[in-house]
């Protein structure tokens, strides 16, 4: 297994095992809360660009990472998450659209080796929320797994008038936690969830 650690971020250390991430009320930004409810990660889609991009602040407002899309409008491709600091591209996000399933791999941004994969659970209710009036507001379900496919945690959508993710990770040992919570950001921003 990878070790987590050659995936650290210069100026943010997720430690904790649960974590919501709430959007905000304007345009896709989002914040995600510790356990105690305090502040960790700050993010927002930056509006009018050609690439997608969402750049990511600690609780202080100090740029940590960003996440950018590989091509123009990118519903279904790479999202690279680049460490602010040292300018290093650590991981991919990478897409596989589909109706009846979402599936978000997490992989080396070097190797290109997947280190996670966050899948909705439930095709029927992936369909619904794609192709039904109102479908958007079903709250999604996603479980994230490891490179061998060994339960990680889940993410779990909340019924709200913004949309809400509660983040738990049962075992991060060989997953980066970073990407994970960056991910829930981005899947909700991407997919218009």
């Amino acid at each position: 297994m990878s070790d987590t650690r050659g995936y650290d971020i210069e100026g943010i250390e997720l430690t904790d095992d649960r974590y919501t991430v709430e959007q905000g009320f304007i345009r896709n930004k989002y914040r995600a809360l510790d356990r105690d409810g305090n502040v960790v990660l700050r993010g927002k889609q930056k509006m009018l660009k050609m690439k997608e991009e969402f750049p990511f602040v600690d609780a202080d407002g100090d740029e940590v990472f960003t996440v950018k899309a590989g091509g123009i409008i990118d519903v279904a491709g790479n999202y690279v998450l680049t460490d602010a600091r040292t300018g290093e591209d650590l991981i991919i996000l990478d897409n596989d659209y589909s109706l009846l399933q979402d599936t978000w791999k997490i992989r080396d941004a070097t190797t290109e080796e997947k280190l996670a994969e966050i899948n909705s659970r439930g095709a029927l209710v992936t369909l619904a929320r794609n192709v039904v009036p109102f479908g958007g507001w079903i709250p999604h379900k996603y479980e994230i797994t490891d490179q061998t496919g060994d339960h990680v945690g889940s993410i779990d959508g909340q019924f709200s008038l913004r949309d809400r993710y509660e983040i738990v990770i049962d075992d991060a040992s060989s997953v980066p936690k970073e990407p994970i919570v960056a991910a829930a950001m981005v899947i909700d921003a991407i997919q218009g969830n």
